[in-house]
Parts: C-alpha cells; structure tokens; sequence
C-alpha cells in the first residue's frame, strides 16, 4: 500500500515537471509572436501557470503529510521496539543528517530559481533581439526606397544636362547666325 502511494507520488510529480516544462516551452513560443496575438497567449499561460503552482502547492502538502505520517508510523514501530537502546550519538548523526539533506534541498531550490531567472533573461534578450531585427528591416526597406529616389534624381539631371548643353548650342547657332546676317546687312549697306 505505502509503495503504490510512493508510486502514485512520484508520477504526479513527473507529470507536474511535464506540465512545467511545456508551459515554459509556451511561453517561449508566444513571445516569439505577433504582439497582439501574444498578449492574448502570455494572460492564459499565466492562468496555466497559476494553476500548476496551486497543483505543485497541493502535490507537495499532501507528499510532507504522506511522508511525515510514514516516518511517523516507522518511528512509532522502532520506537516501540528499542526505545531505549537509541542513545544519543544516533540522534546526533540523526539530526545532522537531516540539516545536511534540508541544507541541499534549500539549494537546489535556489538553483532552481537562478534557472528560471536566467531563462527569464535569455527570453527577454531574444524579445530585444527580435526587436532590433524588425528595426533593422525597416530601416532596410527605407534604404531602398532611398536609393530608388536617387536613381530617379540622377536620370533627371542627366536629362536637364543634356538639354542644357542641346540649348548652349541652339543659343549658339543663332548668335552665330546672327552676327553673319548682321555682317551682310553691313556689307551691303556700306557696299553702295
């Protein structure tokens, strides 16, 4: 009966690490989205994520009670036994024993949570990134449009150069024609 409690225990356990798992997996992948569609997903995973912490909360109430009840019943059935042969040298390594194992789990703990923070981070870091990508496309894009512009200005002032170098010759041409029809009209005026 105790190990089929065990059991139950630790694929409950599992299955919260699962549960736990997929949820930050999520949530990397709504950060990833479009901000309109990500807002809606990041409020439901914070739902999921409330109700995985009341899960884990409940798991873990009823895993310290199932355990103290065992150890309980496991010290009440030793203790009856020998009560008075334990001396004080086995409570000693008894008591440091259980130091040394709160000690590591409070460690763990806070590993645990240095993880979670440091993925936090690295999601944050990729938002940023994400950002600074659309920025960059976008000022791409303006780049091109620019670049468009000044191939339209250069084949204008192509065009305005050579009609004013077709215009200085026209100009020319005329000053020149000019100047012969006025050199006639003297040569034939002074002439009779």
């Amino acid at each position: 009966m105790e190990e089929q409690k065990r059991q139950k225990f630790s694929e409950i356990k599992a299955g919260l690490d699962d549960a736990e798992s997929l949820i930050r997996k999520m949530d990397l992948e709504a950060r990833s989205l479009q901000p309109n569609v990500k807002a809606v997903l990041l409020a439901k995973l914070r739902e999921y994520k409330s109700d995985l912490n009341n899960l884990k909360s409940e798991h873990k109430r009823l895993a310290s009670a199932n355990s103290n009840q065992a150890a309980r019943d496991d010290l009440l059935e030793s203790g009856m036994a020998d009560a008075m042969s334990v001396s004080a040298n086995q409570r000693g390594r008894l008591m440091m024993s259980t130091e040394r194992l709160n000690e590591s789990s409070d460690r763990i703990k806070e590993s645990r949570r240095t993880m979670l923070e440091t993925e936090e981070l690295g999601v944050s870091i990729l938002q940023d990134l994400h950002q600074q990508r659309q920025s960059l496309l976008h000022a791409n894009d303006t780049l091109h449009g620019v670049d468009d512009n000044i191939s339209k200005s250069k084949k204008i002032l192509t065009n305005m150069s050579r009609r004013m170098s077709r215009n200085k010759w026209i100009i020319s041409s005329i000053i020149v024609v000019l100047v012969v029809a006025i050199a006639l009209i003297l040569y034939f005026k002074l002439s009779k």
